[in-house]
């Protein structure tokens, strides 16, 4: 992949390579862990906890694969089609993966994965002890912190960078960053090797990350992120992530999350289009705020959101505001976005989703809908491109914009009436969130409100 360097003419293409570099050694990654779930899996059985995991990790093996060809974006194509013809071979791997592993649940004995009353604690991961919860549950000030970051020096580090340099590569146990008030303007990734990190502020509005990187300042979408973090197990709670670009940037990404069990908790995510890159792996966000206008809330991530406020920004003339752009491509992936007991304030004619991808997922549930939301609920993304192949549904809204009367008709729309199939896509059940959630200390429901 390096030669295409040589190959390239412009700052972008060269920038997609490093992007396909990148996200192609998440996925050797993250088929290395599927390989081993399955051998494991062959020997002992299954329960649900390990089949999670390896449809979580192969859907987003094959995520990169399409991140990588996107960011060729913007370019006459020719890199892309070079580069669109050396992954066909892994793309064709991982989707035949994900197909054998949905025909062997039938063979493979399943053990069941049952977690009641205070039986969670077994299932924490390996990494967090008894003594490592009580601090993610507590006041700040009565956590152990590792470091300090504050813009007038009296912490240990002035930047977040620096204090993340020093972090522990692959830690085996939590390591907490306090950053104090102030806005920092920086843009920061937490690469794979920052693991468990757990990044605290002073309060949404009061701790703030803030930068402007865009599309068309060249950039690709996947690096326009003001925040971006690969290292699974991350925590974030009480700060503002936030991209200033505005909506004549077009993309420009706020935050972008490759975690694997990852939760945000008292976060606001800021910016126009492209606020959110939900981008791969098991996420959760919580008492969150989210603003933006187009396809802010997008990527091919396992999300849950709950109690989050989402607020849509009036965008450029001619614009249509989409909440969600979902980008699941295969039906075997099990990437998808459930929206649970939010509040969307649509300020301006807003529709709830539109198919980026051809199975593209998402759910909204027991939520408030504001006024603004369209009759229609939906809007098409090219013509009938993914309207038969889409999930897409709603399930005991509320509020003005709630009615169904005048919803999209497609076939891959669902008025979801059948609580168990509402259930489907709780924490309980969606991301597997009582396996891990418990630890980070987040709050959460589990299932539908009664």
């Amino acid at each position: 992949m390096s030669d295409l360097t040589v190959l390239s003419r412009s700052p972008r293409e060269e920038m997609a390579i490093h992007d396909c570099v990148e996200l192609l050694g998440y996925s050797v990654d993250e088929l290395g862990w599927s390989l081993a779930e399955m051998a494991d899996m062959e020997f002992g059985g299954s329960n649900m906890h390990q089949e999670g995991n390896l449809r979580a990790w192969l859907s987003a093996a094959l995520t990169n694969q399409d991140t990588c060809l996107e960011g060729f974006d913007g370019t006459d194509g020719r890199l892309r089609h070079y580069v669109e013809q050396s992954l066909s071979q892994m793309n064709q791997l991982v989707s035949n993966l994900l197909a054998m592993h949905k025909r062997l649940r039938s063979i493979i004995p399943h053990i069941p994965h049952n977690i009641t009353g205070g039986s969670w604690k077994k299932d924490l991961p390996p990494w967090l002890t008894e003594e490592e919860l009580r601090p993610l549950r507590a006041d700040v000030k009565a956590m152990h912190i590792d470091a300090v970051v504050a813009l007038d020096g009296s912490g240990g580090f002035r930047s977040i960078n620096q204090a993340i340099s020093r972090a522990p590569n692959h830690s085996s146990r939590r390591y907490v960053i306090l950053v104090k008030k102030g806005e920092y303007r920086e843009n920061v990734e937490l690469k794979k090797k920052y693991t468990n990190i757990m990044l605290v502020g002073e309060g949404m509005g009061v701790t703030v990350i803030s930068g402007s990187r865009s599309f068309m300042d060249g950039w690709t979408t996947f690096r326009t992120a003001t925040f971006a973090v690969s290292g699974r197990g991350f925590i974030a709670r009480d700060i503002t992530f936030r991209n200033t670009a505005g909506p004549q940037n077009f993309q420009a990404v706020a935050l972008r999350v490759d975690s694997d069990r990852s939760a945000f908790f008292r976060c606001s995510i800021e910016g126009y289009q492209d606020t959110l890159y939900a981008h791969s792996l098991r996420q959760f966000y919580r008492d969150c705020n989210i603003y933006g206008t187009i396809d802010f809330i997008f990527g091919n991530g396992l999300v849950v959101l709950q109690h989050c406020n989402i607020h849509t920004r009036r965008p450029l003339p001619y614009q249509k505001v989409t909440i969600t752009a979902q980008g699941r491509k295969d039906p075997n992936q099990n990437t998808g976005f459930s929206i649970h007991k939010c509040i969307i304030d649509a300020t301006t004619p807003t529709y709830l989703g539109r198919p980026w991808k051809a199975y593209s997922r998402t759910v909204v549930m027991q939520s408030y809908l504001g006024s603004q939301v369209q009759p229609t609920g939906w809007l098409e993304w090219a013509g009938n491109f993914g309207l038969n192949t889409l999930y897409y549904g709603e399930y005991m809204n509320y509020g003005p914009g709630a009615g169904l009367a005048g919803r999209v008709r497609w076939p891959g729309y669902h008025v979801i009436r059948d609580a168990s199939v509402a259930g489907f896509f709780t924490v309980r059940r969606f991301i597997d969130g009582l396996s891990w959630l418990p630890a980070t200390g987040v709050a959460f429901t589990a299932d539908l409100n009664k």
